[in-house]
């Protein structure tokens, strides 16, 4: 909070409020807030805790703006983030829009490699924050904004967590409003400091994209459903190895050229031999992470909306 808090005293773009909204956090950023009071026009609030998406909504209900723009709080937002926002709006009207997310130069080997996994081609496509998305530019909230007449036609977020971002993106867009990416209103997203808990937040990730089949069944489409083809499909390959060596070696042989295209890649963009390999592991580990959790929440009894309220 307080990097995300001090990116945005730096703002080319002054025209703007903050809102932070406490959704019932045990050790407050109260004192964190207001020793920005004399920085930003800035509010804080405390609430019981009732999930991200409620949380938003309180805040859409305090903001004033005529755009209303969401980030999550282990985000640093660069100083031409708003002004890159507001002259794009000038000449292209949007209702909604988000942008890329990028690692900053002081995040770690560790955080880096989770930035790279998360933006790679070869475990999401490359469509996460890029014009190549599968469909309708889809804006997630981690960096999103949305107009005040997108809010009160669509009364905002209806489930609050476990895929609460996409469902009201889909729901944004069926709307008849136009969203779009802003390419250079991009956000450094910081995201996880180990691997477990990149694991335990892609895992749900997962699960959340099969709940929003429920809401959405079209939305479910091929390219959502690779993690769980790879995990299945390295189950198989493990079992080869007890009826045919040679298919076990083929698959060996896969999955290596898989971890070697990651780690050039990853080498290429990042200019570091130790991100590049952190980058293999962090590969796998979201693929297989966000696999299972699609799986585990598609045999789980029943195919009611879950909203985890």
């Amino acid at each position: 909070m307080l990097e995300l808090l001090e990116s945005l005293t730096q703002q080319t773009f002054k025209n703007f409020e903050v809102l932070i909204i406490e959704d019932g956090s045990t050790e407050d950023c109260k004192d964190i807030v207001a020793s920005f009071e004399d920085q930003l026009a800035i509010q804080y609030h405390f609430k019981p805790n009732s999930g991200q998406g409620f949380t938003r909504n309180f805040g859409f209900d305090l903001a004033k703006g005529d755009y209303l723009v969401v980030f999550d709080s282990d985000c640093l937002i660069p100083a031409h983030y708003f002004e890159a926002v507001e002259a794009h709006l000038a000449e292209h009207r949007l209702d909604a829009f988000g942008g890329p997310d990028r690692a900053h130069e002081s995040f770690t080997p560790l955080q880096k490699a989770i930035s790279y996994s998360m933006t790679s081609p070869f475990t999401t496509g490359g469509i996460r924050g890029n014009k190549k998305h599968a469909g309708t530019f889809h804006p997630r909230s981690f960096n999103m904004g949305i107009s005040r007449e997108v809010y009160q036609k669509t009364k905002g977020y209806i489930i609050t967590r476990k895929g609460e971002d996409i469902e009201f993106s889909i729901r944004i867009i069926n709307n008849g409003f136009q969203t779009g990416l802003i390419p250079e209103a991009y956000v450094y997203h910081k995201r996880r400091t180990s691997l477990g808990q990149f694991y335990k937040q892609l895992r749900f990730f997962g699960t959340a994209r099969v709940n929003i089949r429920r809401f959405f069944p079209s939305e479910l489409k091929l390219i959502h459903t690779f993690p769980a083809a790879f995990v299945i499909g390295l189950i198989v390959w493990l079992s080869t190895f007890f009826w045919s060596m040679m298919l076990f070696e083929v698959g060996a042989g896969l999955i290596v050229v898989f971890a070697l295209l990651n780690f050039l890649h990853s080498l290429m963009l990042n200019r570091s031999l130790w991100v590049a390999f952190l980058s293999i592991a962090t590969s796998f580990t979201q693929l297989m992470a966000y696999g299972i959790g699609m799986m585990s929440e598609a045999f789980k009894s029943g195919d009611q909306p879950r909203s985890q309220k």
